[in-house]
């Protein structure tokens, strides 16, 4: 399998997009050191090979009315295929992650009330669920996609 970051020069692409991904290839090619149409090429096959997945906005959640953000922490009452498939098709984003817990959810809302409806109705429903475990972010100091 063929690597898909090349050299250096790719690095470089993918930090200044990671910056501002709104920038135009005639900038991009002037900060790595390329010619327009060598970055292009660069870009295009960083796309195609997946490296880079897409582009998107950061919008700030109080605009949508998201108030307030927990982290739940679930575990699943069992580790079989079923009941996996069953809680990933259940929910919109989570991680897998290793531990005591199976997965962990980023849930924003408008309020408590409005996170309590979710769990009640979306997570603790599910027969695979054992138990959740839920932190509130208090404040956050600094996000960053990447």
């Amino acid at each position: 399998m063929a690597q898909k970051i090349a050299d250096e020069t790719d690095r470089r692409i993918l930090k200044e997009l990671t910056a501002d991904a709104r920038i135009t290839n005639n900038e991009l090619a002037e900060r790595v050191g390329l010619s327009a149409s060598a970055c292009l090429r660069r870009l295009r096959r960083l796309e195609e090979t997946g490296v880079i997945k897409g582009y998107t906005a950061l919008v700030d959640p109080t605009a949508e009315g998201w108030t307030m953000t927990a982290i739940a922490s679930v575990r699943l009452s069992r580790q079989h295929e079923d009941e996996i498939q069953m809680f990933e098709t259940a929910v919109r984003s989570c991680h897998l992650v290793t531990g005591s817990r199976d997965y962990v959810l980023k849930v924003m809302s408008a309020g408590l009330d409005q996170y309590e409806r979710f769990i009640k109705e979306k997570i603790a429903r599910l027969k695979c669920v054992d138990t959740i475990e839920t932190s509130f972010v208090m404040n956050t100091i600094k996000e960053r996609r990447i």
